[in-house]
């Protein structure tokens, strides 16, 4: 029986980057995997609605606030019914057998908890540089080429980038959802994934998958200024996790994962677990 798997999407504004990503979506389906697509939208006025309308057999939810990256995706992980989950941005372009390839690592090893692809605008642990392509066509056949050659490759990295992440809905009743006070976005993957590694999860990259990128479409789209986004919830995050740094400090050189992991370890739910719908979100309009 195909796997059904929920992809979540969140928008706010940006219609082409939407468009794009979508019409990729269901141009690389595979047809041994059942897809649900969820969008949730974060009050978008450019014309995003209209056309998440007109897709077919997906779920809509229309947020008249911006709840952010860790609220919406939560809303859309609660209102998935599949049996895997991906976060994926807006604003990524993915590539023949993509999600096939992701969901073969779930699938191959039972200790993976979430599995990410390598992409072009990411941190250094995922990035693919230098790129070689400037065109849609140009993306695919760097993407197979990239493919062919790192067949069956992966390894274990300290952390993942929340642009692509797959994992099943086991892992969300285990470690709950996003951290909703990561407000509007940065860091919240971060601690998705160090709740994953306490719980006893590893964290991987599918080496054989590569999607494209934008990267910080939603902040530029909406004139949201990224450096104080990051830097207001690295302190959030050096506080939650007393890294006995500054945000300031956290931002700029970074912190070892693994050593705060071992510390935290066993998996506590009153500290770890966090809801998926927490009791002081506001709900959004299901269509």
């Amino acid at each position: 029986m195909p796997s059904l798997v929920s992809i979540v999407i969140l928008t706010l504004n940006g219609l082409k980057y939407t468009q794009e990503c979508v019409e990729s979506i269901l141009k690389h389906a595979h047809e041994d995997i059942e897809l649900e697509l969820v969008f949730v939208d974060n009050g978008s006025t450019d014309g995003t609605l209209d056309f998440l309308r007109t897709i077919p057999s997906s779920k809509l939810i229309c947020n008249q606030v911006n709840r952010g990256f860790a609220g919406g995706n939560n809303q859309g992980i609660a209102a998935s019914g599949g049996d895997y989950i991906c976060l994926l941005n807006n604003d990524t372009v993915v590539t023949e057998g993509w999600l096939a390839r992701l969901l073969a690592w779930l699938n191959k090893d039972p200790s993976i908890g979430i599995v990410g692809p390598r992409s072009n605008n990411v941190a250094w642990s995922q990035r693919v540089s230098p790129i070689h392509y400037q065109s849609a066509e140009g993306l695919q056949a760097f993407a197979m080429n990239w493919s062919l050659l790192h067949q069956g490759q992966g390894f274990f990295p300290h952390k993942l980038i929340g642009h692509c992440m797959l994992f099943s809905k086991r892992l969300v009743e285990q470690i709950g959802g996003l951290d909703e006070r990561f407000f509007p976005g940065n860091y919240e993957d971060d601690d998705f994934c160090l709740r994953a590694r306490i719980y006893g999860h590893i964290l991987w990259v599918a080496n054989d998958v590569y999607i494209h990128h934008y990267g910080g479409s939603t902040f530029v789209a909406n004139r949201t200024n990224y450096s104080a986004s990051a830097l207001g919830n690295a302190e959030r995050f050096a506080k939650k996790w007393s890294l006995g740094i500054s945000g300031f400090e956290l931002d700029h050189y970074g912190y070892n994962p693994s050593d705060l992991v071992e510390r935290e370890k066993p998996f506590r739910p009153r500290r770890h677990y966090i809801p998926t719908q927490p009791s002081s979100s506001k709900g959004g309009l299901s269509e």
